[in-house]
């Protein structure tokens, strides 16, 4: 199996109750041999309009940092989220909507096959890296889960919301170009 043909299987999805209310299944955007995979909580309005991820303001703000540090949606690396269906009223994805999207992001990792993952926000952190992650105290930093780096940073959003972790976040996203440096000179 390919990307396109998980993304239609994806796009017929009617595992939870999102399907009912949803305009655009998210699927993700980016490149298939991306360095980098990005996983934030779950489209916002603007996302299930165009069936994109991060195309709204907190999309501006991370493209914004990925081209800070040499990255892009276009070159190397690729942007999903845990829920695949906007969640009403952009609340928080519920446990069992998480729990019936997940599926399609292990398949969509699988085939990525990325060397780092970052999470963009708590819900993305503790769903991927584990439960008791706080991103206040744990942003930034990288774990190793069975040879794939996974490090989270504040979600773009939240940064719209409070601009004093704009400097930390740009901070992780130094540190985030420097292990892809390490990870590469160790590949090739």
């Amino acid at each position: 199996m390919d990307l396109q043909t998980l993304q239609q299987e994806c796009l017929a999805c009617r595992r939870c109750g999102l399907c009912e209310s949803r305009t655009h299944v998210v699927f993700g955007q980016g490149v298939p041999d991306a360095e980098v995979l990005f996983v934030g909580e779950g489209p916002g309005t603007n996302e299930d309009a165009q069936g994109l991820p991060f195309v709204g303001r907190s999309g501006q703000l991370l493209d914004h940092y990925l081209e800070a540090v040499d990255l892009s949606r276009d070159k190397n690396v690729y942007i999903a989220n845990v829920v695949k269906c906007r969640p009403p009223q952009n609340r928080d994805p519920l446990p069992e909507e998480a729990s019936a999207c997940l599926p399609w992001l292990r398949q969509q990792f699988q085939l990525l096959r990325p060397k780092i993952v970052v999470c963009l926000g708590r819900i993305a952190a503790q769903q991927m890296i584990g439960p008791h992650f706080a991103i206040s105290r744990d942003h930034g930093k990288f774990f190793d889960k069975r040879g794939t780096l996974f490090m989270a940073t504040y979600h773009p959003a939240a940064l719209l919301r409070s601009p004093v972790n704009k400097p930390a976040v740009f901070g992780d996203f130094v540190a985030l170009r420097e292990k892809i440096a390490q990870v590469c000179e160790h590949t090739y």
